[in-house]
């Protein structure tokens, strides 16, 4: 196991190369002590881990405010104020800890500030997120909510274009940012960007469908701040945060780090998503293994010694696989441990380790899945579903992914006559980190019937692969334990459930097409896809870059997941993307090889 999740990386120390690098290979940035430190304000919400790495990638120390006093302290000349979550449970943990006047003291000095996301709309009097809540109160209005609508999924999540204002910063030089995108996940956003002497604070744009908003501020001169997550934006994201971090430097020079001009128009991009399979083996290291409809154990009939057969399908390790999807393009990497239900998470080290060692080079987001869910452990200790999302959190996950806990309430929800009641691990998770770092996996088989009415109240469509009878409807069975059990529950049901108990992403997939390669399964794409308002992330199926292209074009997808093709490099993501620019279907263009 520790060959497995060994990392090798270069080391800021004697002898090191003194030069940035946002290539292929990490080399780290020896740098004077006097501006080597930046400091952090971690009030305990969302992955905090990845800024922490973003910052020490680049080349510095990374230092935590540990009180409310250190705001005052001539040394502290470089704060990132980084934010993943709601707002009224931001401004509630900065108030509990007596932050907030030390804070607003800080920015009105005019010393180098960094906020991100939540750590930017706190700067806003208030937000709709958490009404009566009072934010610092450094910007004037209030922080909307983004209008959904049929083909607009809430929250925005996803890589976006900005259009940034002429000579308004040296952090976000405009050659560099033109052409690229950058990542957003946020439901509430700002309108306008006044200071509190009426001075324009705007310093970039972004456009999602019919809603403009602001991307990031600025006072000018030291404040600033984004509502996109530089640290999960790749390259473009890294050297934005070089920017700052060296006083504008590094935005001297040639804007060399953008990536080329999308062909595709400017919006929103549809996200391809490389997914990574994780359990251990009969040998207790953890690996990336694939399945065909969701058994992972080499047979007799595979290309493999009959020795082997009976044994988890081994593809290859976690850490190295998530590193290469990262550099091949993928916009996101998503981690299913298949086995977490099983097992008390929490107790699943290997998997917290694997989360810890890829937030290191991967900066794009991670999602981890499997387990999440309330738990008591051999000694009579409970744990709730939101301990193990955070512990999820603090080891370098963005979005944490639930399985068989999310049928379970949704079944309990319309039992209850469609009422909430504040207790499932969606709701507590949402509640604490904002409904976009909850994303709710389905795992359905289809089942069809000869009308609607044979599985009356659950949603029928009429289907146009038909049955083994010649039925011409079907609906789509949710599925608990790795698919091992049917409830009676459809998928359409459960979507429109998680949603109401404050879901923020639904990953579809479907059983009848995993390891198939006969492409995903467009029907029960569009009807989930159709029935919510919150994005659909399609998965299961894919064997080639056309199915990308027709799942984005036949769908109201917001991304696409695969896991085999890209094990076994039978497509490489930057195939699907050219397949996708050529097709005029919006794609993030950044890649090494």
């Amino acid at each position: 196991m520790e060959t497995a999740l060994r990392f090798r990386g270069a080391r800021c120390g004697r002898g090191a190369e003194a030069r940035r690098s946002h290539g292929r290979r990490r080399t780290s940035v020896c740098r004077a002590s006097s501006t080597n430190e930046v400091w952090l304000l971690d009030y305990g919400a969302g992955n905090v881990r990845s800024i922490r790495n973003a910052i020490k990638h680049l080349g510095y120390t990374v230092r935590d405010v540990e009180s409310p006093a250190d705001l005052g302290k001539s040394e502290v000349n470089k704060l990132v104020f980084p934010g993943v979550g709601a707002f009224g449970s931001a401004m509630g943990e900065l108030q509990r800890a007596g932050y907030v006047d030390a804070l607003r003291d800080y920015i009105k000095s005019d010393r180098p500030f960094f906020g991100i996301c939540i750590g930017m709309q706190v700067l806003y009097e208030g937000s709709e997120e958490s009404g009566g809540v009072e934010g610092l109160g450094v910007l004037r209005g209030t922080v909307r909510k983004f209008d959904s609508a049929p083909g607009k999924p809430v929250p925005h999540i996803g890589w976006n274009t900005v259009e940034v204002e002429e000579n308004k910063s040296l952090f976000m030089p405009k050659q560099q940012f033109q052409d690229g995108r950058v990542y957003f996940v946020h439901s509430f956003h700002g309108v306008d960007a006044e200071g509190p002497d009426g001075s324009d604070w705007l310093l970039a744009r972004g456009t999602y469908h019919d809603d403009a908003f602001v991307a990031a501020v600025g006072n000018g001169s030291n404040v600033f701040a984004t509502q996109f997550h530089p640290e999960k934006s790749g390259k473009i994201g890294l050297s934005l945060m070089d920017n700052f971090l060296s006083g504008g430097r590094s935005a001297a020079g040639s804007g060399a780090t953008s990536p080329r001009e999308d062909k595709s128009s400017r919006r929103l991009a549809k996200r391809v998503i490389a997914c990574l399979d994780v359990r251990a083996n009969d040998e207790g290291d953890l690996v990336v293994t694939k399945g065909d409809q969701y058994d992972v154990r080499e047979s007799a009939g595979d290309d493999t010694s009959s020795s082997s057969a009976g044994d988890v399908r081994n593809l290859g390790k976690p850490v190295e696989l998530a590193t290469k999807y990262y550099r091949w393009g993928a916009d996101e990497v998503t981690f299913l441990n298949i086995t977490g239900f099983r097992d008390f998470p929490l107790g699943d080290l290997p998997m917290l380790e694997v989360l810890k060692r890829a937030s290191e080079d991967v900066f794009v987001p991670l999602t981890v899945g499997g387990g999440i869910r309330s738990f008591t452990d051999s000694e009579g200790h409970h744990y709730s579903s939101l301990d193990v999302a955070s512990e999820y959190f603090k080891s370098g996950a963005d979005k944490v992914s639930i399985g068989s806990e999310a049928v379970t309430a949704s079944e309990e929800y319309y039992a209850r006559g469609e009422q909430k009641r504040g207790d499932t691990s969606i709701e507590e998770i949402s509640e604490k980190y904002g409904k976009q770092a909850v994303v709710i996996s389905i795992d359905p088989r289809r089942v069809w019937v000869s009308s609607p009415e044979e599985c009356a109240p659950l949603k029928a469509v009429r289907t146009a692969i038909k049955g083994p009878n010649g039925e011409e409807f079907c609906w789509w069975q949710c599925t608990v334990k790795g698919g091992r059990e049917g409830r009676p529950i459809g998928a359409h049901e459960v979507a429109v459930a998680v949603e109401a108990l404050g879901a923020g992403e639904i990953l579809l997939n479907c059983i009848d097409r995993d390891g198939t390669g006969e492409g995903f399964d467009l029907e029960l794409v569009s009807l989930i896809a159709d029935s919510v308002n919150i994005p659909v992330i399609a998965s299961s199926g894919a064997g080639n870059s056309r199915h990308f292209v027709e799942v984005f074009q036949g769908t109201n997808a917001s991304a696409a997941l695969a896991a085999g093709i890209f094990h076994r490099e039978e497509v490489r993501i930057v195939e699907i993307k050219e397949d996708m620019d050529e097709s005029g279907i919006p794609t993030r263009q950044e890649a090494e090889f």
